[in-house]
């Protein structure tokens, strides 16, 4: 199993240099194809509103401004990415999510980043968790730190559920390759439903794998995970994600908006 078709969500800023480096290492790789992507839509509504603010005869300048942005982030992805034949640009003056949205059928695997510090609205800006939820691909978040992804060591974070079940078959080409894999439990009191499956499951397809097990003792279900996966020195985390109420988000801790928010280390998340 391999992933033929990788897509990499590209803006401007230098941060995106890095996270294009590890999709097109991970293309190279896997021997997939490199899909570039990139929206962004002009704050139409904030000169509509102003009368004096130059009227219809603006709009055609924050569309040029925008397309403008739009060839920047083309030649950051052609310089960063370098892959040549096997690479693919698609952009358009539309919301960066939808457009997005729109475009993950060409995808195996797409690959997003967490900016060090918040994206203006309108610019770029692509929310992980909608996209995480909204996909129905399997993404891997890229901290804005990380320039190269080996994943020859990978954490699972297990809980024996659907979103689980299906980030580990999503991250299979992974595993794969991976030199060791660590089924990681986090404690809530009862036994680890399915680990030793697991890990049996995975030793039948040629993957060495072991299972661990920690109590959260005060820390969170995420904070947790991190510890355990940097234990095992490992530097790619697969876990499934979970769309909860607030009230439930609260009770539960919130694991896969703390990941998407915190982890210093990659993660490939599933819906």
């Amino acid at each position: 199993m391999t992933y033929a078709s990788i897509m990499v969500a590209v803006d401007p800023e230098e941060e995106s240099r890095r996270r294009v480096r590890v999709a097109a290492h991970l293309a190279d790789r896997f021997g997939a194809g490199l899909i570039g992507v990139a929206a962004e839509r002009p704050d139409y509504a904030a000169f509509s509103a102003d009368p004096g603010a130059g009227g219809p005869f603006v709009l055609p300048v924050l569309d040029e401004l925008c397309l403008d942005r739009l060839r920047q982030a083309h030649a950051l992805f052609a310089q960063a990415a370098a892959l040549g034949s096997r690479m693919a640009w698609r952009s358009d003056i539309e919301d960066p999510l939808s457009f997005l949205l729109a475009q993950a059928v060409a995808a195996d695997l797409v690959v997003l980043g967490r900016p060090l510090r918040d994206t203006p609205a309108g610019r770029f800006a692509i929310a992980p968790d909608g996209a995480v939820m909204a996909l129905g691909r399997p993404v891997l978040l890229v901290p804005a730190p990380v320039e190269h992804l080996e994943a020859s060591r990978v954490a699972i974070g297990w809980k024996n559920t659907r979103e689980a079940r299906r980030a580990v078959a999503d991250a299979m080409p992974f595993l794969a390759r991976a030199a060791q894999v660590v089924v990681c439990s986090v404690s809530d009191g009862g036994e680890p439903g399915g680990a030793q499956d697991l890990v049996r499951t995975l030793a039948a397809r040629g993957i060495p794998a072991t299972a661990a097990r920690t109590a959260a003792d005060g820390a969170g279900t995420a904070e947790a995970l991190i510890d355990m996966a940097c234990e095992h020195a490992a530097d790619l985390l697969v876990i499934g994600a979970y769309g909860h109420s607030r009230l439930r988000e609260w009770t539960f801790g919130g694991v896969t908006r703390d990941l998407l928010r915190h982890s210093p280390i990659c993660c490939l998340m599933s819906h």
